[in-house]
C-alpha cells in the first residue's frame, strides 16, 4: 500500500529513494557489476550476414544488404519508401531539406528532445523555435502549440511567418520520446492549419504504433536511428521514411552526394551529402530486423513488470504508453511526483551506486548555450519533467527470449 500523504517528510524521502531502488531490483534482479541502461543483443544471423560482406568484399556503401535493409524497413513500418543513411541525425537533416526548410527559416520543435533534433535544424541553416510538451507522451502539446502560434504567427501568402522575427516557420518536428508515439492526429491538424510540414523524429520508435499504424506514416517525411543503444542497431545508422515516391527519390539522391547516374562519370547536379549507410552496417541491421518482434515483445514485458513494481511506490509513477498506441518502450521511465522534485539526483545516485545504470532526461534544448537565444513559448511542462524523469535499465535481454532459430 502507498503511505499516507501525511507521512513525515524524512520518511517519505527515504521511501521514494528506497522504493524506486527496490522496484528496479525486483524487476531486474540483483546487480552483479553494472546493468546497462540499454545494450544491443546479437543472437540471430548478424555474424553470418556481416561475414558475407567481408567474404564478398562488399563492405562499403553499395551492396545487396543496403537494398534489402531498405526493403525490410519499408515492410516493417508500412511506409512505401525507406532510404538508409549513416545515422539518425543525417536522416533528420535531409528530412528538413525535403520539407523545404531554408537558411533563416524557423523550425518548430520540442525543447524536450535529444540534441540531434536541434542540431539537424542548425545544419539546415535554420533556427529552432522551441515549444512545450504534454505529460502523457512527453511529445509536443498540440493545444499549447496552436495557442502559441495564434499569438506569434500569421499566414502570409500561404507561408507561416513569425510576426516578431519575420522568419518563415516552415516545418514542425514531432519527436516520439522513449518510443511513445505523440498525438500525431492533433499535431497533423495543427501543422495543416499553420502550413507547416510535419516531420516525425521517430528515431526512438521503431516497433511503435499509433492507432494501428507504425510511427513514421503521418509525417510527410520521418527519420529513424539505429545507434548502438536503439531497439534495432546497425552500429551506427539511420533512415528516412516517406510515402511520397518523389521525396524518397530525392532523399536517395541527396544522401548519395547528388551524383547523377552514369557508368563512369562523376557528375553531381547540386550540393549533396555523403550520408550513405555501409553494406556492413546494413547487414547487421537486416539480422536485427529479423528479431524486431521479439525485441519489442520482451521490452513490453519488461515495461509491464516495471509498471507493476512501481504501482505502490509513494511519490513516483511509471511513464506508460498513451491511449491508442503501442510503444516499443525503448527506455522505461520513472516519473517523480511534483512534490518530490528535489529527489531526482538522490534516486539516480542510489540506482547507479547499486549497479543499475540510470540517467535523467536530456538537458532541455533552450538551456544549452548555443540555443539559449532561440525563440520559444513558455515551457513549464518540459521544465517540470526535466527535473523529475529518470530512465532505468531497459534492454530486451533483461527478459529471457523464447526459442528462436538462427
Amino acid at each position: 500500500m502507498k503511505t499516507n500523504a501525511a507521512t513525515a517528510p524524512a520518511a517519505r524521502t527515504t521511501g521514494v529513494v528506497d522504493g524506486v531502488l527496490a522496484a528496479v531490483r525486483d524487476v531486474v534482479g540483483k546487480a552483479t557489476g553494472t546493468v546497462p541502461l540499454h545494450e544491443p543483443e546479437f543472437a540471430g544471423r548478424e555474424w553470418d550476414y556481416v561475414k558475407e560482406c567481408i567474404d564478398t568484399g562488399w563492405v562499403s556503401s553499395v551492396g545487396s544488404f543496403v537494398d534489402r535493409f531498405e526493403r525490410d524497413l519499408a515492410a516493417v513500418t508500412g511506409c512505401a519508401h525507406a532510404v538508409a543513411t549513416s545515422n539518425g541525425t543525417s536522416a533528420l537533416h535531409v528530412c528538413l531539406l525535403l520539407a523545404g526548410v531554408r537558411p533563416g527559416d524557423e523550425v518548430v520543435m520540442p525543447t524536450l528532445t535529444f540534441i540531434a533534433t536541434a542540431n539537424a535544424v542548425s545544419y539546415a541553416g535554420a533556427v529552432p523555435h522551441f515549444v512545450d510538451s504534454e505529460a502523457v507522451s512527453l511529445g509536443v502539446d498540440a493545444a499549447k502549440l496552436d495557442a502559441h502560434l495564434r499569438d506569434v504567427a500569421a499566414i502570409e501568402n500561404g507561408v507561416c511567418v513569425h510576426r516578431r522575427t519575420g522568419a518563415a516557420m516552415r516545418a514542425l518536428v514531432a519527436m516520439h520520446v522513449f518510443g511513445h508515439p505523440c498525438d500525431l492526429d492533433a499535431l497533423a491538424e495543427v501543422a495543416a492549419r499553420w502550413k507547416l510540414v510535419l516531420i516525425e523524429d521517430a528515431a526512438e520508435s521503431l516497433g511503435s504504433t499509433y492507432h494501428g499504424r507504425h510511427t513514421g506514416n503521418v509525417g510527410r517525411v520521418s527519420a529513424l536511428s539505429f545507434n548502438g543503444n536503439k531497439v534495432v542497431t546497425t552500429g551506427g545508422g539511420g533512415a528516412i521514411l516517406s510515402n511520397d515516391a518523389a521525396l524518397a527519390k530525392r532523399a536517395k539522391h541527396l544522401t548519395t552526394t547528388a551524383r547523377t547516374p552514369h557508368r563512369w562519370s562523376f557528375l553531381h547536379d547540386e550540393v549533396g551529402y555523403n550520408y550513405r549507410l555501409p553494406n556492413l552496417n546494413a547487414a547487421l541491421g537486416c539480422a536485427q530486423l529479423e528479431r524486431l518482434a521479439s525485441f519489442v515483445e520482451r521490452k513490453r514485458s519488461l515495461a509491464s513488470r516495471y509498471r507493476t513494481a512501481l504501482a505502490d511506490v509513494e511519490g513516483a509513477s511509471f511513464l506508460a504508453e498513451p491511449p491508442g498506441t503501442s510503444s516499443n518502450y525503448w527506455l522505461n521511465a520513472v516519473v517523480l511526483d511534483p512534490d518530490q522534485v528535489g529527489l531526482r539526483d538522490d534516486v539516480l545516485t542510489a540506482l547507479n551506486d547499486a549497479g543499475y545504470q540510470s540517467r535523467p532526461l536530456w538537458t532541455l534544448m533552450h538551456r544549452l548555450p548555443m540555443y539559449a537565444a532561440c525563440p520559444r513559448m513558455p515551457l513549464a511542462l518540459a521544465e517540470s519533467m526535466e527535473a523529475r524523469v529518470i530512465n532505468v535499465p531497459s534492454s530486451a535481454k533483461l527478459v529471457a527470449s523464447g526459442s528462436e532459430g538462427r
